[in-house]
């Protein structure tokens, strides 16, 4: 199947699920885990699935104020949390380098539902991602010193990059983070799953 007509599917299938969503109400996603299969050989970029129009209204439009970090310790990252770019991220697909992004409209850390970061899968940035295992911790630090304590409770290695369910509110708690498994828009995401750390 040429790129151009999987792009075309890909969309129809968006559009139809957006309007399943304004139809017939919320549906539920159920994914089980698949087995981690990325290699870090490979340098990848970050590009988010888009957000469902569901993801795009349901949560109120707050981007996320300067100053927030994302560690994991294990993993040696260390990265400023900054607004994410739908148009320069996802339409041009020119995601910056140097920190990690906040998918706008999604939760804001510590706000009690599903925040969505994406950052690029090169050394110093996500990339060591690929190496996440349940059980790791993940931080935020906010802008007033504070932080808030995660762990990682899922990891998915192969998440079709068009799969958007991950961007949607959820009723408690979580960080997703995201990074690709390589350089082409349409390469699968590598998906991790933090809750906070009780």
């Amino acid at each position: 199947m040429s790129p151009r007509l999987t792009t075309l599917v890909a969309l129809v299938l968006i559009v139809f699920g957006v309007f399943l969503l304004l139809t017939r109400g919320p549906l539920v996603v159920v994914q089980a885990p698949p087995t981690p299969t990325a290699s870090a050989t490979t340098v990848a970029t970050s590009i988010p699935p888009p957000p469902t129009e569901s993801a795009r209204t349901t949560q109120g439009p707050r981007a996320i104020p300067d100053g927030y970090r994302v560690q994991v310790p294990r993993l040696r990252i260390d990265l400023p949390i900054k607004e994410g770019d739908i148009a320069q991220d996802i339409d041009r697909q020119q995601t910056p380098e140097g920190a990690a992004f906040h998918l706008p409209r999604t939760a804001i850390p510590g706000d009690g539902s599903n925040t969505y970061l994406y950052a690029h899968a090169r050394t110093g940035m996500f990339l060591s991602l690929w190496d996440a295992k349940e059980g790791d911790d993940v931080l935020i630090v906010t802008p007033d010193g504070k932080t808030l304590a995660y762990v990682v409770r899922e990891v998915h290695a192969r998440v079709p990059y068009n799969e958007v369910s991950w961007v949607l509110p959820t009723p408690t708690e979580r960080l997703t983070l995201q990074t690709s498994t390589g350089p082409n828009p349409l390469d699968p995401r590598f998906v991790v799953v933090a809750v906070p750390k009780t």
